[in-house]
């Protein structure tokens, strides 16, 4: 204790930051293993042996096909899309000044599941050639279709959300507005949609929306993992620039940074990385809104350390929720979606009535 007052400042931060880098390299490590375990827990019950063998393409086709196609490809959606939930949460919530913000409330996820739902119902996006049976859902549609659509009205959205702003006043409280405004619009555009939907098209409506890693492959993996790198480079290297701009407008300013086109970007860029991810994937909520707002509490607010915290974090969680549906539903995957909902949502209650403050 003694030793810690005689530091001078230079000190105590290059300490401050040493412990920093520990902590993202334990939640790291806890990633990994994570990762490393999802690949051994599924339905088919596969020994150890057999699915360590199976990953590098040795036993039976079978245990080949589940490992390297099914199992690993899902372990690796949640990592991506944990982070690009994440991310886009982290960055959304400092460019507002708002801790409540996140791709729900500009309406981005919304609007995925309206056009998602245009797909189905609408043009059938595939889903015609599933007949009076539900159940083949997974079988007979083409996810592309849908996933476009999803992608389509997302990033329309997001656009209008930006031009709504830019026509009236680029504040934080009038983008937040806005998109709270266009997602109502949005949900009650599904509402409708799904009023009048048959039997089979408000099935396969429902079962997009509930958020399912389990719909991943190598294609769309390379286009969110291709957009969550793009992200996280152009994120870095304005990770000053948004320091400044989350002590507030004036302080950004006076820097020399021209805060309008900042949000601007950094708002459509997050944005779009969320509607990659749940253009594939389905709505998984909560991700954007926990893990930021609880890395800004445990590491601060110093976004070289913040953007690869959250993106480990949203990571974790999302992949630690992929396995606990995996172990209850003896069989039967529930929606992950639900799970992060059901373990966010009190957590969320926790930081909101937490007592300790930030970090600097």
């Amino acid at each position: 204790m003694e030793d810690e007052l005689h530091r001078g400042p230079l000190e105590q931060r290059a300490l401050l930051n040493r412990k920093k880098g520990f902590f993202l390299l334990g939640l790291g490590i806890v990633l990994v293993l994570l990762a490393f375990a999802s690949i051994f827990i599924g339905s088919a019950h596969l020994g150890f042996a057999e699915t360590f063998n199976a990953l590098f393409g040795n036993g039976s086709s079978a245990s080949v096909t589940i490992v390297q196609q099914v199992r690993l490809p899902r372990m690796i959606a949640a990592l991506v899309v944990g982070g690009a939930l994440s991310l886009s949460g982290l960055i959304m919530q400092s460019t507002l000044h708002n801790p409540m913000a996140s791709p729900s409330t500009l309406g981005v996820s919304n609007a995925a599941a309206f056009g998602a739902n245009v797909a189905i119902i609408v043009f059938a996006g595939g889903f015609l050639s599933v007949g009076g049976n539900a159940n083949n859902y997974g079988v007979g549609s083409n996810p592309f279709t849908t996933s476009s659509f999803a992608l389509l009205f997302a990033v329309l959205s997001t656009l209008l959300v930006l031009a709504l702003c830019r026509i009236r006043s680029f504040s934080s409280e009038a983008v937040v507005l806005a998109g709270i405004a266009l997602g109502m619009m949005w949900t009650a555009g599904t509402t409708v949609l799904q009023f009048y939907a048959t039997d089979v098209g408000l099935a396969a409506s429902v079962l997009w929306s509930f958020g399912d890693l389990g719909r991943a492959n190598w294609t769309n993996l390379g286009i969110m993992g291709g957009g969550l790198l793009v992200a996280i480079i152009v994120f870095c290297l304005l990770s000053w620039r948004l320091n400044a701009l989350a002590s507030g407008d004036d302080v950004a300013t006076s820097f020399g940074i021209r805060v309008r086109p900042l949000r601007f970007i950094a708002l459509f860029l997050s944005s779009l990385l969320t509607a990659v991810a749940v253009s594939f994937v389905g709505i998984i909520g909560f991700l954007g809104v926990v893990c930021p707002h609880a890395m800004r509490r445990i590491i601060g607010n110093n976004h070289k350390y913040l953007i690869p915290a959250s993106i480990l974090s949203g990571s974790t969680l999302l992949l630690l929720s992929d396995i606990l549906v995996r172990l209850i539903g003896n069989g039967t995957v529930l929606p992950v979606g639900a799970v992060t909902a059901l373990f966010g949502g009190p957590f969320f209650v926790y930081l909101i009535f937490a007592k300790k403050g930030d970090k600097a």
